[in-house]
């Protein structure tokens, strides 16, 4: 692992502005090979490995969207930086719903029905449907979490009668490969999955989240409307 750079705050912002650039180019471009508008893609700068004051940084720089794994970081970035959407990118346990989901414009990580009917139960007492994305894990792997796509009808049936949340759409993580080509079938998988769903459900499901640092990419030819990047953006840039 690289050594953390030691810099001053002008230096930070400087370095972290030419990658959040990079990256703003890297999405246009994949957007252009497959004729979309860089505007239909939002790039959430997941913040998980980095301290308050980068992230805070980041958002500064017009990075008005941040993403964090853990309910507890994701508690204490918010109280830092109220102004960002922050959007929950892990897995959310049961007892700490109440806290989290007043904090964030989404929760991308839906699990479980056990998670979707605590959600519901969530918006109903508040009034307001809480935002919700279904995790699929469109992979295949074992270590990562989410509905296997057989299950994901199933999982809309369910939804059809709770007025406590909003399904905006479905997310994926590619399981790792060098060449990030090897994750376009994972992308398109989950794609055509939320195309049938739209079928099967009427529903809009606009948003796709998928893509990070190694592929984001290739997520974005295959329709990614949210990608998740942290390493490529904040690497020994300064961690808690």
């Amino acid at each position: 692992m690289a050594p953390r750079l030691t810099m001053t705050d002008t230096e930070l912002k400087h370095l972290l502005a030419e990658r959040i650039a990079t990256v703003r180019h890297r999405i246009a471009a994949a957007c252009a090979r497959v004729g979309r508008d860089p505007a239909t893609v939002t790039l959430i700068a997941v913040t998980k490995t980095v301290s308050v004051r980068v992230a805070t940084l980041a958002w500064e720089l017009s990075v008005w969207d941040l993403g964090e794994n853990r309910p507890q970081e994701l508690w204490k970035k918010a109280a830092a930086i109220p102004g960002a959407n922050w959007h929950l990118i892990g897995h959310l346990q049961r007892n700490k719903l109440d806290r989290t989901v007043p904090l964030v414009t989404r929760i991308h990580s839906v699990d479980s029905l056990r998670l979707l009917a605590a959600l519901d139960a969530f918006g109903q007492k508040r009034g307001s449907p809480v935002p919700v994305l279904i995790e699929v894990n469109c992979s295949g792997e074992a270590t990562k979490g989410g509905f296997a796509p057989a299950e994901v009808p199933s999982v809309f049936d369910a939804a059809r009668s709770l007025a406590g949340v909003t399904i905006h759409g479905l997310m994926t993580m590619a399981a790792y490969d060098p060449d990030p080509q090897a994750t376009r079938p994972t992308f398109a998988k989950l794609r055509e999955l939320r195309d049938a769903m739209r079928t099967y459900t009427g529903w809009p499901l606009a948003e796709l989240s998928m893509g990070m640092s190694n592929d984001f990419e290739v997520a974005v030819e295959e329709g990614a409307t949210f990608v998740r990047i942290g390493t490529t953006l904040f690497e020994n840039l300064g961690s808690e």
